[in-house]
């Protein structure tokens, strides 16, 4: 198991530097800000798939024994997110947020730490987790009375154990996911849906014009546990870069955009951010 590297001096100063120098500062957030809450992340130090490629959505709305898959090894998974808690590196960010040095957060996280840890300004760019939504009119609801309803519907199911996944996933192996009950929306009768954007969906447009209205403002953009393999994160340090603009990034292993950034400090995330906050905040 490769052990974490630990933030140089060199590197702490430099990061210091971006908070300090940017006017308006854009962090951008990934599953590598998770991991020390025990929220697994998709992709190794080469940016490679770890596990089998999550859920696609035409197949999510197409075929109702991938709905069933998806929402049995969902519920085994809920509740670690439930759980989850934020760790340093969101509780670094609320606190330089608070202090002027950071203005907006985009993060392509759904598991919503970055507003327990108390930011204000937080762009879920691919929506939130404890929420589901109905594909037919909209309706929305809660998770957890989702959650109940499908532990009511499928109560032998509720005692099997899985390992954990990214997102609130479960792998479960050799179930029969044909005799899962998923439960219909209770105001029409529509398929539920989370509230989050899946593999080969669009984000939002009202979530999109948020998201590009922040990164036209921002005068720096600083990725944090992104290796922006999605597009719809790549193209916030490939708009910065094409501006003439600042990108630095904090992050293990290889991104695809690696060609565009300034500064990229490969280290473990909470222990560099909180050292951050402690050298600008004290």
């Amino acid at each position: 198991m490769n052990s974490i590297p630990v933030a140089a001096e060199v590197e702490i100063d430099a990061l210091c530097d971006v908070f300090d120098r940017s006017q308006r500062l854009l962090v951008l957030t990934g599953a590598g800000i998770s991991t020390a809450s025990g929220i697994p992340d998709y992709r190794d130090d080469n940016g490679d798939w770890k596990r089998n490629a999550p859920m696609q959505f035409r197949d999510f709305v197409d075929n109702k024994t991938a709905r069933q898959r998806y929402w049995a090894r969902s519920m085994i998974g809920w509740p670690r997110i439930r759980h989850a808690k934020p760790n340093d590196a969101h509780k670094a960010l609320c606190q330089l947020e608070s202090e002027g040095l950071l203005h907006t957060v985009v993060t392509q996280n759904v598991d919503r730490l970055h507003q327990r840890a108390g930011s204000q300004r937080v762009i879920d760019l691919h929506g939130r987790l404890d929420e589901v939504m109905c594909l037919e009119h909209g309706h929305t609801q809660p998770r957890e009375d989702y959650q109940a309803e499908l532990m009511a519907r499928n109560p032998e199911w509720a005692e099997l154990d899985a390992t954990t996944a990214p997102d609130g996933d479960a792998d479960l192996d050799g179930q029969d996911f044909s005799k899962f009950d998923v439960a219909p929306c209770p105001t029409c009768g529509g398929v539920i849906k989370p509230s989050v954007v899946f593999y080969g969906e669009s984000v939002p447009a009202a979530t999109t014009s948020a998201a590009n209205a922040e990164l036209d403002a921002a005068d720096t953009l600083l990725v944090i546990g992104s290796s922006l393999m999605v597009f719809s994160g790549y193209r916030f340090a490939r708009t910065m870069a094409q501006t003439n603009r600042s990108v630095a990034m904090l992050n293990r292993g290889k991104s695809r955009a690696d060609d565009l950034i300034g500064l990229k400090v490969e280290a473990d995330i909470a222990t560099t951010l909180k050292a951050i906050t402690n050298r600008l905040i004290g």
